[in-house]
């Protein structure tokens, strides 16, 4: 292949999405603020007085890097890594104990947005700040173990969100030609950023999780919609407008 060949294919915009990387909590499940009581009762037994100015702060750090590693998170609050692990700990067995209460659930219209991108020939990547063994507690009660077509978390590529690299993982698993062909999905400001970080060339921020529209749009929203359901269609007129 001559230079000006590769210098055309390098400037090239694909004119297909092949890849969908979806977040979870709050993107396309529901736990009814799990996450944060989880993350509450972990604190506790750490020694976080319930109610105190410490407490607060504390929680408030969670809730500004949800959809981060929560063993980032915890070690971030706790500086000191056997309490990060024990506090991480904690955190997964509470949020286990929540998922047997059935209190996890879909957020209406998602399983359908995803079936409709597999079937227009998408591949999608589920990915999460949780565990492996959480993550697959998630699937499991929701019946979604074969419903993508890869589940990645933190572990599975090195670093969690706000990185790039859960993204860059499944498209290598995935075996895509080109970041480009990848949309990127979440309710949080870490989904943004690390859809902005690998290339991606659709970021779609949501809006029935944790962040507003204002900071979802500074951490690097390509698109803003009020649910993953509208997701299909976005698709639908990013591809006729390249056409």
């Amino acid at each position: 292949m001559t230079g000006d060949a590769l210098t055309m294919d390098a400037s090239s915009t694909p004119t297909r999405l092949r890849l969908a990387v979806v977040d979870m909590v709050g993107t396309t499940i529901t736990d009814d603020g799990r996450t944060e009581r989880a993350m509450s009762r972990a604190l506790v037994e750490h020694g976080i007085e319930p109610g105190s100015s410490k407490f607060e702060s504390m929680l408030g750090y969670a809730r500004d890097t949800m959809g981060f590693s929560k063993m980032t998170v915890f070690s971030h609050l706790f500086n000191d890594a056997v309490t990060a692990e024990s506090a991480n700990r904690v955190f997964e067995k509470a949020y286990d104990e929540m998922i047997d209460d059935g209190g996890v659930r879909a957020v209406p219209g998602a399983e359908d947005a995803i079936l409709w991108m597999r079937e227009s020939g998408m591949q999608i990547c589920l990915a999460t700040g949780f565990g492996r063994h959480t993550q697959n507690m998630v699937l499991e009660s929701l019946g979604w173990m074969g419903l993508a077509d890869l589940s990645l978390c933190p572990a599975d590529a090195g670093r969690g969100r706000p990185y790039p690299d859960m993204i860059l993982t499944a498209v290598l698993a995935l075996d895509l030609d080109d970041v480009r062909e990848v949309a990127v999905v979440g309710d949080t400001s870490s989904d943004m950023l690390s859809g902005i970080r690998s290339g991606a060339s659709l970021i779609a921020g949501v809006l029935t999780g944790s962040h507003s529209e204002a900071t979802l749009r500074a951490a690097g929203a390509t698109v803003v919609v009020d649910s993953i359901k509208q997701l299909p269609l976005l698709v639908e007129k990013r591809e006729a407008m390249q056409l």
